[in-house]
């Protein structure tokens, strides 16, 4: 795992014994609730739509209405603030952006002093697995639960198991 990697898999809170989400992002870990873990996705989703979206209308203006770049950037920017805000707490700072050099859209995230840059199909995809992780930390206390209840397995047989379908994902 390098440092330009935020990793994320399903876990349990081991004071409560909740489900939990565990990110690794270079020196970075951070125990989130699926809460948290999903209204990042869907954070990572729109910025996605709205990087693409701001692309496609920054070259409209040129194109079509002939505004120049400036112009037309703040026309962009006046945009963004009627968007509506993002609801929920998210665990990284996500912002979509429209490269001005390059007329591509990008995905800025970042949490702490890590920072990264991705497409929005990067982005999207790191969505996917955000969900995932969210999906089966939850699915995964309540497996957890019911293998407890069986007379003769251990907390530790259980632990084993789960150590070996996370290898098996990788």
């Amino acid at each position: 795992m390098t440092d330009d990697i935020a990793w994320i898999r399903s876990t349990i809170d081991p004071t409560t014994r909740k489900a939990a989400c565990l990110l690794r992002w270079g020196q970075v870990e951070a125990l989130l609730t699926p809460e948290v873990t999903l209204t990042t996705a869907r954070d990572l989703m729109t910025a996605a739509a709205y990087a693409e979206t701001d692309v496609a209308t920054l070259d409209w203006c040129r194109r079509s209405l002939k505004i120049d770049a400036i112009t037309a950037g703040r026309m962009v920017l006046d945009i963004r603030k009627n968007r509506p805000a993002p609801t929920g707490r998210s665990a990284l700072r996500i912002e979509a952006v429209a490269g001005a050099d390059t007329g591509k859209p990008f995905v800025n995230v970042a949490r702490g002093s890590l920072k990264a840059q991705l497409d929005p199909d990067g982005a999207r995809e790191m969505a996917g697995h955000w969900t995932e992780a969210a999906s089966a930390a939850q699915i995964d206390v309540r497996l957890r639960y019911a293998l407890g209840e069986h007379p003769g397995i251990t907390d530790a047989d259980i632990e084993q198991i789960f150590a070996r379908v996370r290898a098996l994902q990788r």
